[in-house]
Order: structure tokens, then C-alpha cells, then sequence
């Protein structure tokens, strides 16, 4: 088991917006978290990281509190938004940059971005532009670029389709199919787009209102009941 979460709460205010008493996900598997805006996906991925503190209640990766323990660091990678990027760097600049936080020479990290050529299309490397000037899709593609550099065990991904072209939706999602494969990494992905997370995950979290409704292992139905549930 990679994470374990034990009566965490979070409020902002007098509302709840997270408020999961027990949740564990085990190494491997590939998790889509769902849910309307204001459901918690959010808060509980930033919980997950340590960003904010819970209220109540620990997440455990390995077994160790993410707030007592930085190890967990060592193999876990994200990216939510785009405030995790340097936007007056270039995207070279940012990738050497995130390179050198694993030690990585400038070599290693060539060569690595040389595996996502098709990944990012022609429309990110050589261009001479800051992080900043980039769309939003295309910054995307930086994000998540940067967070698997250090080939981690465990990927958190808020809403990684959004703003991406349909071509790169695809082949973000073959990329996340054969780490998967390969690795055995174990992602966590929030995601509006149903069609995507169920085909990528195998296994689907539910959420409303900061409650888990439904914790579900997907399989041909799984499509069909998720857009009866949101069509309500």
C-alpha cells in the first residue's frame, strides 16, 4: 500500500470540503478522481502533497505521515497548475532547472525531453519563449513533463487533459498506459472528462461535496453509470 488516508477532514469556514474517513490505494493502481466543481478533488490532492495541513485526520504514504516526514518526496511527483511552473524561464531553463533538483546534467536531461518529442507536438522546445507566453494546453505538457523527469512511484495529476489538443489527450493517455506498464507507477488523476479517466484508470473515487460516494474498479459499465450519475 503506497497511501493511506485516516479520518481526514478539511473546512474552510463552517463548510466541509473534504471529509474522508478511510482510504487506501495500493501500488500500481492507476486512480480517477471525480466529481463536480467543489467536490474536494482539489483540496484532498494538496492534502495528499502536504500543501495544506487537514484539520483532523493523516495521510500516510508508506506508512508515514506526509506532515512529520519528507521521504515521501523522494518518490512522488505532481502537477496541479500552472503555479507550479517558472513562468520567465524558457522551458529548456525550467527543465534543466528541474533536472538539477535530481541531479541531473544537462546531458541526461536532453536526452530524456528527446523521448517526448512526439508528446510535445514541435510546439515546445527550440521556441525562444517564456513558460508564460505558452497556452495554457502547452504549459500543461511542461507540467507534466517536468513531474515524471524523476520517473517517480507516485504521479498526483489535477485535471492533466484540460486545455490539451485532442491529438495530445491521446497520447497522454498512451504515455500514462505504458508507465503504467513498465513502472508499475501508481497515479492519481483528477479529471472532468469521463471518457478519459475511465479509459486510463483502473479504478475510479467518486466524490461530492467532500464525501466519497463511490470507490469502483472500472469495467465496460463503468462509462455508462458515471454519466447516469452526473445527468441526475
Amino acid at each position: 500500500m503506497i497511501l493511506e488516508i485516516s479520518q481526514l477532514k478539511k473546512k474552510y469556514g463552517q463548510r466541509t470540503v473534504v471529509d474522508i474517513p478511510e482510504l487506501q490505494i495500493n501500488a500500481g493502481e492507476t486512480i480517477g478522481v471525480v466529481g463536480n466543481n467543489g467536490a474536494g478533488k482539489t483540496t484532498l490532492f494538496r492534502m495528499l502533497l502536504d500543501l495544506i495541513r487537514p484539520d483532523e485526520g493523516a495521510v500516510l504514504s508508506k506508512a508515514e505521515n506526509v506532515a512529520h516526514s519528507g521521504q515521501w518526496k523522494n518518490y512522488t511527483a505532481s502537477y496541479l497548475d500552472e503555479g507550479y511552473l517558472i513562468d520567465y524561464l524558457t522551458a529548456e531553463e525550467y527543465f534543466f532547472f528541474i533536472g538539477s533538483l535530481h541531479n541531473f546534467s544537462e546531458a541526461h536531461v536532453l536526452d530524456y525531453l528527446n523521448s517526448y518529442q512526439e508528446f510535445f507536438n514541435d510546439e515546445i522546445l527550440r521556441k525562444k519563449k517564456y513558460i508564460r507566453d505558452f497556452s495554457k494546453g502547452n504549459q500543461n505538457k511542461i507540467g507534466i513533463a517536468a513531474a515524471l523527469m524523476q520517473n517517480p512511484e507516485l504521479l498526483i495529476l489535477d485535471e492533466p487533459f484540460a486545455n490539451l489538443d485532442p491529438t495530445t489527450q491521446i497520447r497522454l493517455k498512451t504515455l500514462l498506459k505504458s508507465l503504467k506498464a513498465e513502472t508499475k507507477m501508481t497515479t492519481l488523476i483528477s479529471s472532468h472528462d469521463l471518457n478519459h479517466v475511465t479509459d486510463v484508470c483502473d479504478r475510479i473515487i467518486l466524490v461530492e461535496k467532500g464525501l466519497i460516494i463511490k470507490d469502483f474498479h472500472t469495467d465496460e459499465n463503468t462509462l455508462m453509470e458515471l454519466e447516469a450519475y452526473f445527468s441526475d
